[in-house]
């Protein structure tokens, strides 16, 4: 028993041994890579370099959205058990500057965990400078990048705003912000960092650079904007559009009800939220709603009569206020007659008679066919989702309603009802059409190529249509816009039925909208084309007053610039 004593303390020695070496084997060889990482976490850190997003300027490069820094001052713990009285200091200091009540209790467990606790967000800059002189290791200011859209609500629904994925990540959410959030976005850099043992900085070094976001140049023009912005009537919603005729470039676009993109940044309450949604504004009503074209459609019938035809330029009827098809009468909009018009008479006085005439002689499908040649149902090549509007036809309605098109239809579709719809962009690419003899995508980038596709309408037609618009603003719909000197106008005004005419006295939207468009020139200026659409404003005569108001402001604007 004495003898077998020593071989047992040397059999445990050895295994003992063996135990250690083994382990020691199996660390070293088998979890070498993965404890060699776990030490490298110990020490270092990866952080990103937050990337501003890009701007949007309007044409002359001044910003509709940028980013300003925003500043906060965080208390960063040092793993102490109990704060020191000069901590207690420099906290009273903060709360003092700050104007702001800080919980002792939460930067008490924030220094023993080594953790962050945000103290206040967005430091004015006076009040920064004072606080970064009171160095402390516990006090850290924080600098981060937050969308501004300096003009508020201006342009809103063409610029967008931003709200938070479920990433909490800032992304467009409408607009160019939302249809171009990989260009503005940018992408984010990597920095290493190597930290000591109680979490100090001792060095870092770049390892992926960023990539700046991309900055969008529109072709909105700030100053015309503005003026649009001051002048739509308040109370009404709908649109405004001024655009070049020649190139497509929007100089201004306004929808109704309108927007602050900037609540958007913040987290905002129901009750803000349900405000906004049952005013709708998030409808952009330039190209995303559809209204009937009313007597602007009298533009193309009158071009569809005289392609086919129907009528001559030299044509004239007798309007005694209403015709009679069948067992109807289809009203003209002077309940009494306008008597002997002519067909540059008829669009001037918005006389409807030689219209319904032109729709006894030509079927819905070719009335179809001249909408569409002027780029009405279907989309107009925008940069941004847009609606396309609708022309009927006898076999869409045989296949929709399973009934035959009556001529009576024709006749009222000759002066833009029945079906039809369109919205105020296609408008625009269609004036701007009859004075330039081409149909141009509207744009909104000023790095978008002009596209032009042929109106194929005879030259000698457009000339007509272009002297009956003049005629309406000598002695026609919108004749108050002859006292402005010294600029070319032509114009053309409409109003839209939503109801039957023995609604009206009901009111709200029963009311007819009101539509007005007009193409002038001033000056060496390129030529513009404006629409105006008012959700049942009942009366052509409060979009008039804004054309006039509008372009006796525009011709002050360019005097004093050009």
């Amino acid at each position: 028993m004495v003898l077998q004593k020593p071989y047992a303390l040397i059999f445990f020695f050895l295994f003992t041994c063996f135990g250690v070496v083994g382990r020691l084997w199996y660390l070293q060889i088998f979890l070498n890579e993965k404890l060699e990482q776990l030490s490298q976490k110990n020490f270092t850190r990866f952080d990103n370099i937050l990337v501003p997003r890009g701007n949007i300027t309007d044409i002359h490069g001044n910003l509709l959205a940028t980013n300003r820094p925003v500043t906060h001052i965080y208390w960063c713990g040092t793993g102490k058990r109990t704060l020191s009285d000069e901590q207690l200091q420099k906290l009273d200091f903060l709360s003092e500057m700050l104007d702001t009540e800080i919980s002792l209790e939460k930067i008490q467990i924030a220094e023993k965990h080594k953790k962050n606790f945000l103290i206040a967000q967005d430091i004015p800059f006076a009040l920064l400078t004072k606080i970064a002189e009171q160095y402390s290791p516990n006090i850290q200011i924080l600098t981060e990048f937050e969308r501004y859209y300096p003009h508020q609500m201006l342009a809103c629904h063409i610029v967008g705003y931003l709200g938070t994925n479920n990433f909490d990540v800032k992304i467009g959410k409408m607009g160019l912000e939302r249809f171009f959030q990989q260009e503005l976005v940018g992408k984010s850099g990597i920095i290493k960092k190597t930290v000591n043992a109680v979490g100090s900085n001792i060095h870092q070094r770049e390892i992926k650079p960023i990539t700046p976001g991309q900055s969008i140049k529109t072709t909105l023009d700030i100053p015309l904007q503005k003026i649009a912005e001051s002048l739509f009537p308040p109370n009404y919603a709908g649109s405004f559009i001024l655009m070049d005729s020649q190139t497509g470039a929007l100089r201004a676009l306004i929808s109704r009800p309108t927007f602050n993109p900037s609540i958007f940044l913040k987290p905002i309450t129901h009750d803000v939220w349900q405000e906004l949604s049952d005013k709708k504004p998030f409808i952009n009503r330039a190209y995303n709603a559809c209204y009937p074209p009313a007597s602007l459609f009298k533009l193309v019938t009158l071009v569809a009569g005289l392609e086919e035809g129907a009528i001559t330029t030299n044509s004239t009827c007798y309007c005694r206020g209403y015709l009679t098809f069948g067992n109807r009468k289809y009203r003209c909009n002077n309940y009494y007659g306008h008597g002997e018009v002519t067909v540059k008479e008829s669009i001037a006085q918005s006389c409807n008679i030689i219209f319904y005439k032109i729709g006894k002689k030509i079927t819905i499908n070719k009335l179809a066919e001249y909408a569409h040649r002027f780029g009405l149902g279907e989309p107009t090549g925008f940069a941004l989702p847009e609606q396309s509007g609708f022309i009927p036809t006898a076999e869409w309605k045989m296949l929709q309603k399973n009934e035959r098109w009556w001529p009576g239809e024709t006749i009222s579709a000759t002066i833009g009802q029945t079906f039809m719809l369109v919205t105020p962009l296609q408008i625009a690419r269609m004036i701007s059409g009859i004075f330039e003899g081409y149909l141009v995508n509207p744009r909104i980038l000023d790095t978008e190529p002009v596209i032009k596709s042929p109106l194929n309408i005879k030259p000698e037609h457009l000339a007509l249509l272009k002297d009956s618009m003049k005629q309406v603003t000598e002695h026609g719909t919108a004749l108050q816009l002859r006292k402005i000197s010294n600029i070319n106008i032509y114009a053309k005004t409409g109003t839209a039925q939503t109801s039957s005419l023995s609604n009206r006295n009901l009111g709200g939207k029963h009311i007819e909208h009101a539509w007005f468009v007009a193409h002038f020139s001033y000056k060496n200026q390129k030529p513009l084309t404006i629409v105006i659409f008012l959700e049942h404003a009942g009366y052509v005569r409060i979009a008039t007053n804004m054309v006039k108001q509008f372009l006796i402001q525009y011709k002050s604007h360019i005097d004093r610039y050009f």
